[in-house]
Order: C-alpha cells, then structure tokens, then sequence
C-alpha cells in the first residue's frame, strides 16, 4: 500500500511543555485557542485512552460538531486521538460541506520540551478511508495552515497571557 497523505504542523512555544499540554487538555484553556473565529463550546473533555472531546464551533449561527476519540495519552508528551465531523448526538457523519472528507483522522501530537521552549507537531492522517476520501485530503493538504496557523497564533498568545 502506498503512503498515506499526511499533514504535519510544527511550531514552537515561547513556554514550558507543561504549560502548553495544559492548553490542549483543559476545556477552559482548549476553547480559547481551537477554532479560531468562531464560538467553541467543549461538552466533554475526557483526556484519557477512550475518552471523548465532544466539541461545537458555532458561527453565523451555524454548528459544526466534533467527536475526538482519544486512544493514546503520555503526558505531558504524546496525544493521539480519531477526530471525525459528527452530527448533534455526536454520531460520525460525512462532512455536509466537503462530502468526500475522510469520516476519520488519525490526530497526533507531540510535545518535546528544550532551553524551556516547546516544541509541538501534529500530524493529520485518513484513518480506514476510501480512495476518494485520500484524494480530497490529499488536495486540502495546502490549505490546511490557515485554520490551523491562526488556531496557533491564538494559542502562542494565551501562552503569553498565562505566564504573564
């Protein structure tokens, strides 16, 4: 089988991986920085192997849902989750706007800590997806920094606000 398309985001902290593993797990600290522009709401926050985030981004007044199943958590080091659109009973759904999105990602992110800086990469890969859910991902790949480049930047911000 061939290589699966992957996106990889890396990013350095100006904080300690403490500090920055606490932004990922903790719902008050998660809705602040996760899906910039937008309300987010956590109604779980389970950060334990088979634990849920159950998460809705509200705009427009619209509601987009998402079910993160987590099934590897080292902390403060390793997350590894199944992160999937779903509807508002938290059921995996196709994704209504882009229908050929893969169902399921496979989430991880490290942390590795050095000269009290953070140092964070994630990496987005289809979990058990078609041919076409792998194209569609595969064709999103360059674009994908947006969201997720302004999700850091409100991230690195509330980094700095906590260290004060």
């Amino acid at each position: 089988m061939s290589e699966l398309p992957t996106y990889v985001l890396e990013r350095v902290f100006d904080a300690p991986r403490e500090l920055v593993w606490r932004t990922w797990t903790e719902a008050d600290l998660l809705a602040r920085w996760y899906g910039p522009n937008v309300e987010t709401i956590i109604h779980r926050l389970d950060v334990t192997p088979g634990g849920l985030w159950l998460g809705e981004m509200k705009w427009d007044g619209n509601s987009n849902y998402q079910r993160v199943e987590y099934t590897e958590v080292i902390p403060p080091e390793r997350l590894v989750w199944l992160h999937a659109v779903s509807d508002a009973d938290w059921n995996v759904i196709a994704n209504p706007m882009m229908p050929d999105w893969p169902r399921v990602l496979l989430t991880t992110v490290t942390f590795t800590e050095a000269d009290g800086q953070t140092q964070m990469r994630l990496t987005w890969v289809p979990h058990e997806a078609s041919a076409a859910e792998i194209a569609c991902f595969e064709a999103a790949i360059a674009g994908m920094d947006k969201g997720w480049g302004a999700g850091m930047e409100l991230l690195a911000e509330l980094l700095a606000e906590l260290q004060g």
